[in-house]
């Protein structure tokens, strides 16, 4: 069993004993190939939820400092976030950002599963917010299929501004995935946003969040 795997199964057992969550649509997820994850996003913990409850590898970005911190507390993090496989990002560095996406896209032509959180940011107040066009970027330059993803009540597990985590019933919910005609990275805007929405009435039907009208302008991480 390689460091993912056992990261993975070690993480999955820890979440069903600790929350006995509640996962519904995992056969949605493709079996082989490319595939986008996108969801809602409401705790830091959404990441490492979502790669470790998937049926393949997801990888999300994370804070560069997890994989650079001293000391034994510095090493577990770097195994953990290593063994996730996430990808590290400067602090500040947008997810929507032209390398971050290119990071992104380098995943996907090697056949690879990615996360990506289309709002940006956590959301604060639960309201699901417009969808940030890197992911419709993604979508068509790739032609990878995008996976929608709703998390509910992940919020609980470690609120807003809280260091402490409270295990917490939750419920992840995966639709169908969602294709779309593979243009390259030419194509028009008003394609990128339409795909972006279209993604986002997905994720929206999956969590049953209210919609915001405006995009989360939020500074948290994660």
């Amino acid at each position: 069993m390689g460091v993912y795997d056992l990261t993975r199964a070690s993480t999955r057992g820890l979440i069903a004993s600790l929350c006995r969550p509640t996962v519904i649509g995992l056969e949605n997820v493709p079996a082989t190939g490319p595939f986008i994850v996108a969801a809602n996003h409401l705790s830091f913990l959404d990441s490492v939820l979502t790669q470790a409850l998937m049926p393949r590898p997801v990888a999300f970005f994370a804070k560069a400092e997890y994989f650079t911190g001293t000391g034994v507390k510095g090493a577990a993090m770097r195994t953990f976030f290593e063994g996730v496989g996430s990808i590290p990002v400067e602090r500040g560095q947008q997810a929507a950002s032209v390398a971050a996406l290119k990071t992104l896209l380098d995943r996907l032509e090697d056949g690879s599963g990615i996360g990506i959180y289309p709002e940006g940011t956590r959301s604060r107040d639960g309201l699901l917010y417009r969808g940030r066009t890197g992911v419709g970027w993604l979508a068509l330059t790739s032609g990878a299929p995008v996976v929608p993803v709703g998390l509910i009540g992940t919020e609980n597990l470690q609120p807003a501004g809280k260091k402490w985590i409270k295990p917490q019933h939750f419920t992840m919910k995966v639709g169908r995935p969602l294709y779309f005609s593979k243009t390259g990275p030419d194509h028009a805007l008003p394609a990128r946003r339409q795909a972006t929405d279209r993604v986002m009435d997905a994720i929206a039907e999956l969590s049953g969040q209210e919609r915001a009208g405006s995009y989360n302008q939020n500074k948290a991480e994660g």
